[in-house]
């Protein structure tokens, strides 16, 4: 009797285990490059179709004050997979945008990504596109906790067309061709036309890492597919040019959102669409401004045009207006996050971290502070639920706040910045004005100084490696 009851307890566990690990969710993050709030038809934009991406939104939840990091790929990036501000990075170090003569990068034995705690938790975990969080072979993906990489370690306009054209290097030196890697291997030195078949490669091999994933290895995924095609140049594969009416920029966006439709139909295949969470979201907002070198190097495939208007104000390269950090994000789970709904509870995108890092199981590292918070109550669309965060700030890459959202509000610090010095502070109430145009500081001025008091005591926090109040 005794030999029988070890044998059932022995089978309980065992199925115990094995319900576990079927309860872990597939996570998928879709990693726009340089996409702007209102470039998917679904949040409004007129010249630009996306129905797949209109498909997942209707499927799950649209999350309307979502917050990048910051203004550019790296420290964007860098936030995104650590959870942290990206003047936390590298021991409060932080990372500006890197380049092909860069010599640092993400450091795996400072920093803790999200691939790594998944992997502890039995996941299998890849990155396919754009990395730039260091080319050197010690900052490749592969160091942080991917299994697999086949993709760009830095933007697709780093090429030595840039030097060519204009000799806008520091020190001079022409960089090599865009080089395409896989784990750690350079397999080959990207021309244009290979950069413009790029997109297609990365969708397949997506595809391919996913059923791998579920009919071999049989194991929980986490993929980031990170796109190339939405940052200039905008390459796309041959016959997916002039489909949109927003020009190059509006091709590279469809493509993108054909290549979604793509991982959709093969989760559908796969039948795990019921146990898989995917999250779209961009790195920073788009180019706003011409940009006469881009323009000098690829053509129409650099040109930003003008005329065409965006909801938000200005784009990347800042964190001062949302135009630059706010960006559209799409969250679906079928059966745990609710269709066709929407939130504006402002978060960010270092919410992620801490989101899956609990869905999955895994443990938040304890020996540094953490600025992501599980936002799982908002995704699944629990009543009252609201942001975690007291506000969300625009941190510079390396320290110091550019602006702070704290509810409907949006606090502009004065100081000097390349889209102008501001000699005094700007309040904007986004419930009204979406776009920041009409500064309301001068009727709130007890507000001004709480939002700049919580500013300053938030980048002294950072500074000083502090949790933020």
């Amino acid at each position: 009797m005794k030999q029988l009851i070890s044998i059932l307890l022995f089978l309980i566990g065992i199925q115990i285990i094995a319900q576990e690990n079927i309860a872990k969710p597939n996570i998928i993050h879709i990693l726009a490059d340089d996409v702007g709030y209102d470039d998917l038809s679904c949040f409004g934009s007129k010249d630009i179709s996306t129905p797949n991406l209109d498909a997942l939104a209707a499927k799950g939840m649209k999350f309307t004050s979502f917050y990048a990091p910051h203004g550019t790929c790296t420290p964007s990036r860098a936030t995104l997979l650590t959870g942290r501000y990206s003047p936390r990075i590298n021991n409060n170090q932080g990372l500006f945008v890197l380049f092909p003569h860069s010599k640092h990068g993400l450091e795996d034995e400072l920093e803790t990504t999200i691939a790594e705690l998944l992997k502890e938790e039995g996941y299998t975990t890849g990155l396919y596109g754009k990395w730039h969080l260091g080319h050197l072979p010690q900052y490749l993906p592969c160091v942080h906790g991917f299994d697999e990489f086949l993709g760009i370690p830095y933007p697709n306009d780093h090429g030595p067309e840039r030097i060519g054209n204009s000799g806008w290097r520091p020190n001079g030196v022409s960089d090599p061709a865009i080089p395409l890697i896989e784990q750690a291997q350079i397999i080959k030195r990207c021309d244009n036309n290979d950069l413009a078949e790029l997109p297609a490669l990365f969708t397949r091999e997506a595809c391919k890492f996913i059923y791998r994933a579920v009919k071999e290895q049989q194991k929980p995924f986490y993929l980031q597919y990170a796109n190339i095609e939405t940052h200039t140049p905008w390459f796309v594969p041959k016959g997916f040019e002039g489909r949109s009416k927003a020009a190059a920029y509006g091709d590279a966006v469809e493509y993108l959102d054909t290549s979604v439709g793509i991982i959709m139909n093969t989760l559908k295949r796969l039948g795990i669409e019921d146990n898989t969470i995917i999250v779209f979201s961009s790195d920073n907002g788009p180019l706003v401004h011409r940009d006469q070198e881009l323009e000098n190097c690829y053509g129409k495939f650099g040109f930003t045009d003008p005329e065409r208007k965006h909801i938000l104000r200005e784009g990347k390269y800042q964190e001062r207006y949302d135009g630059g950090i706010r960006v559209s994000c799409i969250m679906t789970w079928e059966g745990q996050i609710p269709a066709g709904t929407s939130c504006n509870e402002p978060i960010g995108a270092m919410d992620l971290f801490t989101t899956f890092a609990e869905l999955a199981g895994a443990s938040i590292p304890d020996d540094r502070i953490i600025d992501g918070k599980n936002i799982w109550p908002l995704m699944s669309g629990q009543p009252g639920a609201k942001t975690p965060h007291k506000a969300i700030y625009g941190f510079k890459p390396k320290g110091g706040i550019s602006s702070i959202r704290y509810q409907n509000w949006k606090l502009v610090l004065a100081g000097k910045h390349w889209t102008g010095e501001l000699k005094e502070h700007h309040l904007f109430d986004l419930t009204t004005d979406i776009g920041e145009t009409t500064n309301v500081a001068e009727q709130h001025p007890k507000l001004v100084n709480q939002l700049v008091k919580m500013a300053n005591e938030a980048a002294e926090a950072v500074q000083h490696d502090k949790k933020l109040n």
